[in-house]
């Protein structure tokens, strides 16, 4: 099959092969991509997160400065002196480890802290840790819903929530689409013993924002209870940094609220907010919780800090929605389509997984750090570069940017 033809999909299941045999093949996959230098994965930082990081080239093998426009470091808090320092305080005072899962010698006093201030954080009850992300998702949704239960997800909700509901039901809404919402959960009323939507607050792949109002409504109209993941939004957007419901003016109304540690907060982990009720529930039934060892004490001593200065300092957020809007008005007016982004995720939507890499590759020769996603992970008529911008990001740097996306935007027939 010819290499332009192919994607990833091609390589989930070979037909009459075994994973090893299956795998060699899509070694073979990715050898070609990399002699085509149109494999930017895995790019490897000497520096750590920002706005800046220095890599090694993949393919000269030397070491070069990039301006990083791949990360989600939104609010530069990996590298905060405060973040550090109570970090370094909390490595001092217990070690290097909790040593222990949490339900049993694993909770320190300080994850006890944290739990308390992400339910403060989300207008919550209460609210449980997990070592990632991608983790707490998973092992809540297969905790809660069952072969008696429907998850209803709107279709772009991210791989874990899709991932956590594979035990349960599951039928998908047309993104955003609240016809599509209501029909599904006027057909599922009555049916199910638990009725959940999933929807992120920000999407990852789109920047966009879920019109949590019409939604929530939606939900209650028809008895379900609405989870949302605010992954891509805490730290990010509302009036102190509080996530979707904040935004919308919501607080305190969604039933269970989501997140991960590693994004606007700048660590890593990952909560979920909700009743003190449905958090007792996880203790013993998530096994994502019951059977991972609790969060290293660096980590939470960090992410008490990073809280705070969520709340406490507004200027590093309003300086990230300046960027925001600066870079957004350079790209439209070039004629990029950007879709519904509205937040510091802008998806430069091309179509054309060729152009794409090619994209990539002369913006990674010209020292420019940023994302291809390709299909799978999207529709072919949606691949796109996505970029993520910080709030340390100079506009000096977003003018470098759009300079070389206009080049070879222009070059490629993109605009």
């Amino acid at each position: 099959m010819e290499y332009e033809k192919l994607s990833m999909l091609n390589f989930l299941r070979i037909k009459g092969k075994n994973i090893f045999e299956t795998a060699k093949e899509f070694y073979k996959f990715t050898e070609e991509t990399r002699k085509r230098e149109h494999y930017y994965y895995r790019r490897v930082s000497y520096s750590g997160s920002g706005p800046k990081m220095m890599v090694k080239d993949i393919y000269t093998n030397e070491m070069k400065e990039m301006l990083n426009f791949a990360g989600n470091d939104y609010l530069n808090l990996t590298r905060h002196p405060e973040t550090i320092k109570a970090g370094k305080e909390a490595l001092e005072k217990y070690g290097t480890g909790a040593g222990s899962v949490p339900l049993l010698g694993g909770t320190l006093d300080i994850h006890v802290e944290l739990e308390k201030k992400i339910a403060q954080f989300k207008a919550c009850e209460d609210s449980i840790i997990y070592t990632s992300g991608f983790g707490s998702n998973l092992g809540t949704l297969l905790a809660i819903l069952k072969k008696d239960d429907i998850a209803i997800l709107d279709q772009f909700v991210h791989a874990s929530i899709a991932d956590g509901c594979k035990s349960t039901n599951v039928r998908y809404f047309l993104h955003s689409d609240m016809d599509s919402l209501e029909h599904i959960l006027k057909e599922s009323k009555g049916k199910y013993n638990t009725i959940m939507v999933g929807v992120d607050g920000v999407y990852s792949m789109d920047g966009d924002i879920a019109p949590l109002p019409e939604i929530y409504e939606l939900t209650k109209k028809y008895g379900a209870f609405l989870f949302v993941d605010d992954a891509h939004a805490t730290g990010v957007i509302g009036k102190t940094g509080r996530g979707t419901a904040e935004y919308h003016n919501m607080d305190g109304k969604v039933d269970m609220i989501a997140g991960t540690f590693s994004k606007g907060l700048g660590v890593v982990g990952g909560f979920i907010a909700s009743t003190k009720e449905m958090i007792e529930y996880l203790h013993f039934y998530s096994r994502a919780y019951m059977f991972s060892t609790a969060m290293t004490p660096q980590a939470a001593g960090s992410l008490i800090k990073a809280l705070e200065l969520v709340v406490s300092d507004s200027n590093t957020r309003n300086k990230l929605w300046d960027n925001i809007h600066y870079l957004r008005k350079k790209l439209l007016d070039l004629g990029f389509n950007l879709g519904n982004s509205e937040t510091a995720i802008f998806p430069i939507i091309i179509g054309d997984d060729i152009k794409v890499k090619e994209m990539v590759r002369y913006l990674h020769k010209n020292d420019l750090y940023v994302n291809l996603v390709l299909f799978p992970a999207v529709p072919k008529s949606l691949s796109r570069i996505r970029i993520s911008i910080m709030a340390q990001h100079a506009f000096e740097d977003l003018d470098t940017l759009v300079f070389h996306l206009e080049k070879i935007g222009k070059e490629t027939g993109v605009i």
